[in-house]
């Protein structure tokens, strides 16, 4: 699995941290504000999801998620005030909540110790991962992200989103590494989709939130885990013998 590899690339939302959960409550949350105090029966997670992969072509994909939601429940204010409240929201969330999957950061602690270079490729926005560095007590006191990865890239570091592989390309550019050299972590089917589109082998950390498209993402993906307790296991079996 990680033979002949330098570099491991983790997503972050759904992947390392448990926060796709978190970010369906916000935008619960959102909807009920913007609209009548109510919401409709619908699948959060897959709305935005769907959303956010028709939107990527766009400048900001997040802000036409929020053009959408104006349009869908006849919002009277602009899609910017709709981001705007969306972030006010989560600003809690993001600083209180928001934690590492079990045994990820033990992970990221094995891996870095045996000398892999540790990426973060996110479609979260800079806000939310700077929430994470320097305000979010949960990642810091674990294993803060500005000591064990050596690149860290937001949603506003490319142009395009996942599955779009700009920003596997970038981090490949910048560590001077073949995506034959690299590794990726993943949770969902955009991020899959961008591993192969990079043609980097990618492993998948279950998540419940991406279970409407798992026969996809087992047959694109080449390795999957329950947990990382799970991933730990084989790492250290494949590297300790």
């Amino acid at each position: 699995m990680l033979k002949n590899k330098k570099v491991i690339i983790f997503d972050m939302d759904g992947t390392l941290i448990d926060s796709v959960g978190i970010w369906n409550l916000i935008d619960e949350e959102l909807i009920k504000t913007i609209g009548d105090g109510t919401i409709d029966n619908i699948d959060i997670a897959k709305q935005r999801d769907d959303k956010l992969k028709e939107y990527r072509s766009e400048e900001d994909p997040y802000l036409a998620y929020c053009k959408f939601l104006k349009e869908k429940y006849h919002v009277t204010i602009e899609k910017e005030e709709i981001k705007d409240l969306r972030y006010r929201i989560a600003e809690k969330y993001l600083k209180e909540v928001v934690d590492y999957k079990p045994n990820a950061e033990e992970v990221i602690k094995y891996l870095k110790q045996k000398g892999y270079i540790l990426a973060i490729a996110s479609t979260t926005n800079q806000h939310a991962i700077e929430c994470y560095k320097k305000e979010n007590r949960n990642i810091i006191n674990k294993a803060n992200l500005e000591t064990f990865f050596s690149v860290i890239y937001a949603r506003n570091d490319v142009k395009a989103i996942k599955p779009n592989p700009e920003v596997h390309h970038k981090i490949m550019e910048q560590l001077h590494v073949k995506p034959e050299e690299c590794f990726i972590v993943e949770d969902a089917l955009v991020g899959v989709e961008a591993a192969n589109n990079a043609h980097i082998e990618v492993a998948i950390i279950y998540d419940k939130y991406s279970d409407s498209n798992r026969e996809e993402i087992n047959q694109l993906s080449q390795y999957q885990f329950k947990n990382f307790e799970e991933m730990l296991k084989e790492i250290k079996k494949e590297l300790e013998g």
